[in-house]
């Protein structure tokens, strides 16, 4: 388990494609990567434990983000601005799972100005008395 003070590994890869479906097809039927979840023009692969999020976008742009994963998506963003890092704003909720749990996100750049984000899944809580 990684502290406030350290990234986690590489939990996601973000790529734009031209046609999700097309895309949602070729990486599930013909690479055969586990296909976890999709929903409006985005599609999740599990590509041996780091999660691949594909885009419909215009394509012209291939440019990859790296998300890394962190246990307190808070604490580790205000541990990065002490260092210097400037975000984009708050970490916050991209989407909620149908079991309740949740991904959480908060993006910033490197120093060529690629984009790099810090990603947390949020456990659903059982209700109290179920």
């Amino acid at each position: 388990m990684q502290t406030t003070t350290s990234l986690g590994p590489i939990g996601q890869v973000a790529r734009s494609v031209r046609d999700i479906a097309t895309a949602r097809r070729w990486y599930g039927e013909v690479l055969g990567l586990p296909h976890l979840y999709s929903f409006d023009n985005l599609a999740f692969f599990d590509c041996g434990g780091v999660r691949l999020f594909l885009s419909e976008g215009d394509g012209g742009d291939a440019a990859s983000i790296l998300y890394f994963r962190v246990d307190d998506i808070h604490a580790m963003q205000r541990t990065l601005e002490a260092r210097g890092v400037a975000f984009h704003g708050a970490p916050h909720l991209i989407h909620r799972h149908a079991d309740g749990s949740e991904e959480w996100m908060s993006f910033f750049k490197d120093p060529e100005d690629r984009p790099l984000a810090l990603m947390a899944q949020v456990r659903a809580v059982p209700a109290a008395g179920g």
